[in-house]
Parts: structure tokens; sequence; C-alpha cells
């Protein structure tokens, strides 16, 4: 049997109790074991060094640490150990621009061309701030070629660009799309993009452990992420990375940014507004629901299909983008999602509000993300009840 079918194999074998229905939620003494079903076979299936896990039920959070930060200095997962989250930091972006437009800094239907009219009068600026955060501006590529090094190259890049197609019909992922979402957003408020998460999102929601640029007093914490051939490996920098992949986290950060968007009532007013504002449904694509940052589907969900709307054909392909003109919430439960990765680090992240649930897997290795998602329904069919 070849490896990587073997590693599955074991995968769901290990698993099939876990994914069997749950008929009662779990006391929180026993989450502890249900997390070891999981976590402990993932680990050996793929490898991975260390991991950091957060479930929030009902109001009560659990954490957990598995592995080591670092092979080479053999350093433990502590609660405090830093992981890259990879796309998950798009939740961060879309959450500051919807603060900004509740603070009525800018609208979401404004072009980029309002804070940056160098785009003035080139087809980019036909897009809105909208599309470009949920990747329907006209097919903006995943990235920016090798030959974008700064903020110069890029606004070339912008001016130079062709849509495939008219602005909100097609979502093709990218990171130079709410990449340029991002630092609209931040010209608009009159501030770098990376202070102004620190002071408008992380401070206010208690998050004292995330970053963006690592201070120096905190890098014995950052954990290490391995590559294909298990070398260390850290994020490089790039045009635009804070905006669409540059958050280092805890578990217990993203669970608290999690419990923030399963309740914001407590928050203040416009930030509340600005995290409901991304949980607002606004194309259908294939089998999900993009909104800004979070992706969304009915719940229950079958796990066939919330991996299909993760699948490596949603960041690759274009696909048909059906707008949702009403941009309500959603009138039954739903559930959120988001991936992330790096070189050397897999996140994801899930939270159902009708039920009160949230869930992180932070791993320093970029697993599929079949087996993450496999993992975290296993966790969920558990806390659950049918």
């Amino acid at each position: 049997m070849p490896s990587s079918l073997r590693r599955r194999h074991f995968l769901l074998a290990s698993l099939s109790s876990s994914l069997a229905p749950a008929h009662a939620r779990l006391r929180s003494e026993d989450i502890p074991a249900a997390v070891d079903r999981v976590i402990r076979p993932l680990m050996a299936a793929h490898d991975i060094p260390g991991m950091a896990v957060g479930v929030t039920s009902g109001g009560t959070r659990h954490l957990f640490q598995y592995g080591v930060a670092s092979r080479e200095s053999g350093r433990p997962v502590l609660p405090e150990t830093l992981f890259e989250i990879g796309s998950l930091s798009k939740t961060f972006t879309a959450t500051l621009a919807c603060q900004a437009q509740a603070l009525g800094k800018l609208s979401l239907d404004d072009s980029p061309a309002v804070a940056m009219p160098e785009l003035g009068g080139t087809p980019i600026a036909a897009a809105t701030l909208l599309h470009l955060g949920t990747y329907t501006a006209g097919g903006l590529p995943l990235q920016f070629p090798d030959s974008v090094k700064n903020l110069a190259d890029a606004v070339a890049f912008y001016r130079a660009w062709k849509p495939r197609v008219r602005p909100g019909a097609q979502r093709r992922y990218s990171n130079p799309s709410i990449g340029l979402m991002g630092h609209a957003s931040a010209l608009a408020m009159q501030g770098s993009f990376t202070e102004l998460v620190e002071r408008e999102l992380l401070a206010p929601l208690g998050l004292a452990h995330t970053f963006i640029d690592v201070p120096a007093s905190r890098r014995d914490v950052y954990a290490w992420g391995y590559d294909q051939a298990n070398r260390p490996v850290r994020v490089n920098p790039g045009v635009f990375d804070a905006q669409a992949y540059g958050v280092k986290t805890t578990a217990a950060d993203m669970l608290r940014f999690l419990e923030a968007n399963l309740d914001p009532a407590a928050l203040p007013a416009p930030l509340r507004r600005a995290v409901l504002d991304t949980q607002v449904a606004r194309y259908r694509v294939g089998p999900m629901v993009q909104g800004l940052g979070w992706e969304q589907y009915p719940f229950p969900v079958p796990l066939a299909r919330l991996q299909a709307g993760n699948a490596g054909t949603m960041a690759l392909e274009p696909h048909a983008a059906e707008p949702l003109a009403a941009r309500q919430h959603a009138q039954g439960p739903v559930l959120f999602n988001k991936t992330g990765s790096t070189n050397g680090f897999g996140a994801y992240a899930l939270f159902v509000p009708a039920r009160r649930i949230g869930i992180v897997l932070l791993a320093n290795r970029n697993i599929p993300n079949a087996a993450r998602i496999e993992a975290a329904c296993a966790l969920l069919r558990q806390l659950i009840p049918k």
C-alpha cells in the first residue's frame, strides 16, 4: 500500500469511533480524552512535530498542547507557543475592513481607487473593496508574480492587470485581491495596516499573544514549522504578506477570536458590527458560501461537502460566483470555517454560533486540508448532540 494511502487508512481507522453519531454533549471532563483520540492519530499519520488545539463549548474553553515547537531544541509546545496561521489571517483583514466601514472611514462598495488614486482609470478601479475581499474582482491571481518586490511594483501590477470577467461574476482565490482590500482599508484609516490591526482588533479583543511582527521578546516562543523535507522553516516576507497570511498566534488567542465571533454582543458597537459583517453571506460558490474572510455552510454539513469547499481546486481554479443580493445573515444554523497554511504550518478554525462551539487546530506542518477538516469534524460530532 502506498505511504499516502497507508496514512489515510490509519487516520480513518483511528477516527472511526470519533465519527460515530453522538447522542449527548460531551461532559467537560471527557473532552481531553476525545481530543486525544483525534489528535494523536492525526499527528502520527502526518508526522506532525507539534500541535496546539482549542475547543470552546457552551462557554467553557479547553486548550491542549502536543509534541514539540522545535525538533532541534526539543522545546515542547506550550500554551504561549506562537504558530503561523497563514490564510486564517484573512479573517483579521476582513474584520479590520469592516471596522473601517463601521467607523465611517470607507464603504465596502468603494473602489480601491478612492484610497489609492493612482489606480484611477484602470480596470481594477471598477471593482469594489467587497469584490477584493471576496476574491471576485475579475480574476486576480493566487499570488503576485515573482517580479513584484515592493509596493511600487504592486501598484504597477494592478495598473497593468486585465480582468478575465466582470467584477462579481467569478471567484478566484487571491492574496493580491484581499491584500489590496487590506491595504486600501489602512489608507482610509490613515495608519499602517499592522498598527491598525494591533490597535483596532487585537487590543479590544484581548489578543495579547497575537502578532504580525513577532517582537524580539517573544521569539523564544515562536514555533518552527517543518516543510516536506523536515527542514525548519518560517514564513517569507512578501508584498501584502501581513494582510494575506502574516498573523502568528496561540491557540488560546485564536479561540478567544472565535468566541468574539460566536457572541459579539459585549464588543464595542463598531467592532461588534464589524464582526457581524464578516459573517454576512456574499456569494454562493460551488459547495460553500463566501463571506468576508470566513466561508460558510448550512449546519449540519456533510464532511464531504466541507472538504469539497476547502479542496485545492477552490484555491487554484476560478469558480462561478452567484451574488446573494440580500446580504443578510443566514436564518438557520451556520458553520463558519477557514483554513490557513504557510510552507511549514497548517491551521484550521471553525465555529457554529447556534451551538456555541468553536474549534482551532494549529500545527507546525502543512498537512492536507482534508485531514484537518476530518479531524475537526470528528471532534465536532462528539461535541454536539445528535
